[in-house]
């Protein structure tokens, strides 16, 4: 799954509903980001998507500068900026092991397993919502 290489990257997964994230950070002179070859900005357009990615550096207070590749599918676009920050903690883990306890407090090691719920038989189009009921 996530391995480290003479190349000095480190490797793991992030999940998160239907969305899956392959990470890789790798020790650089400078903090920059590339998902799916496109620049952070550019990628998540929005300033609260950006924050839950970067969060895992800055609530951490890790003072490394990290080069992040990101090839990530599935899900919606907040389904896939979570499973990037569950990918860079968990590289960040394999990297240094003193990271895991601060990683392991912000809730960001965890794989969120809400998902959405399937349709039953019977019901009205979605999982719980049944039919109205007619007394005539």
């Amino acid at each position: 799954m996530a391995t480290k290489t003479d190349n000095k990257y480190y490797e793991a997964v992030g999940r998160r509903k239907t969305a899956t994230a392959r990470v890789r950070i790798t020790p650089s002179s400078k903090m920059s980001y590339v998902i799916n070859d496109k620049a952070l900005a550019e990628y998540f357009r929005t300033g609260e998507l950006q924050k839950t990615l970067t969060d895992t550096f800055s609530k951490t207070k890790i003072e490394d500068t990290f080069s992040v590749s990101v090839k990530v599918f599935g899900s919606g676009i907040s389904a896939q900026a979570e499973a990037v920050r569950h990918g860079i903690a968990r590289a960040l883990v394999k990297l240094d092991e003193e990271h895991k306890s601060p990683l392991k407090k912000l809730g960001y090691l965890k794989r969120d397993p809400r998902s959405k719920e399937r349709r039953k038989a019977g019901m009205a189009g979605k999982a719980r919502k049944g039919k109205q009921w007619s007394k005539r």
